[in-house]
């Protein structure tokens, strides 16, 4: 769970480094899968950072995906957005009110709840069939993020960060999957691709809708559909008589994420020369 949460501050973190950048990187082709756009924004030092810092955590979320429930650590990952309320807190152009920290005080309490009443991480394989549903799972990302890319405004953000969640999702479930690296496993190039799906869309996201709406849909996709895989098929558990305590923590902490999902945007800069725009 320390590394769980620790992947949450990681995450957290980054969403506001990498938010900025994508918003400054020049506009693209429209789709919400433009290679494009991510080179442009990784050529900028707050994307490069927020990259870093996401390799950070995406470490420490092997490590909590090795150890705990699914659903424990999508509940964890999903406190991010609390990261990000407060590290938003601290610009000028932020502040947050009694209900904002009593949001941050939801997510800490359901993750409290969650802790108490996970159980063991399950060892079951699930379904043979299942590394190339996550394949394809990935594969239709992609499809997703090009259809979406074209809707307008505040339902483009929705969807594309829910395409982006539901990529990150394939990520998780990949890594419970894999069992040492082999290239003719499914189930890494599904965490691949699902992976470069995902922070294809989320960075679209970023630069043509709310960064916040964005947020919202991607927290939606990256913990709801992971954490039923591991309670169906790869036998999470939770202690004995506390399933309805997981579950309230459960609920407790994406919903509570959710509130916040607002503050993941970053203050709109003031407008600069076009020569300033343009730049690498």
């Amino acid at each position: 769970m320390v590394c769980a949460l620790g992947s949450a501050l990681c995450f957290g973190a980054a969403t506001v480094f990498q938010a900025a950048a994508a918003r400054a990187a020049a506009p693209g082709t429209g789709s919400g899968v433009d290679v494009g756009l991510l080179w442009r924004a990784v050529r900028r030092w707050r994307y490069a950072v927020g990259l870093a810092i996401d390799g950070l955590g995406f470490a420490l979320e092997v490590v909590a995906l090795r150890t705990l429930p699914l659903y424990a650590v999508g509940a964890a990952l999903a406190a991010s957005l609390a990261v990000t309320a407060a590290l938003a807190s601290r610009m000028p152009a932020v502040r947050l009110g009694r209900a904002e920290w009593a949001a941050v005080a939801a997510v800490c309490a359901g993750l409290a709840l969650l802790a108490l009443a996970a159980g063991r991480e399950g060892h079951r394989e699930g379904p043979e069939a299942l590394p190339w549903v996550l394949l394809g799972v990935a594969a239709g990302v992609l499809l997703l993020g090009a259809a979406a890319g074209r809707l307008p405004g505040r339902p483009r953000a929705l969807v594309l960060g829910l395409g982006s969640g539901l990529g990150f999702g394939v990520v998780e479930v990949a890594v419970r999957l894999l069992d040492g690296v082999d290239l003719a496993d499914p189930a890494l190039w599904a965490l691949l691709l699902g992976g470069g799906a995902a922070f294809l869309l989320l960075t679209s996201a970023f630069q043509r809708g709310a960064v916040t709406t964005a947020t919202a849909g991607m927290v939606l996709g990256e913990t709801l559909g992971p954490a039923a895989a591991g309670l169906l098929w790869l036998g999470d558990e939770t202690r004995e008589g506390l399933g309805g305590l997981a579950l309230a923590g459960f609920v407790t902490a994406v919903a509570a994420s959710l509130a916040l999902a607002r503050f993941g945007e970053p203050p709109v800069p003031a407008p600069g020369p076009v020569r300033e725009r343009t730049a690498g």
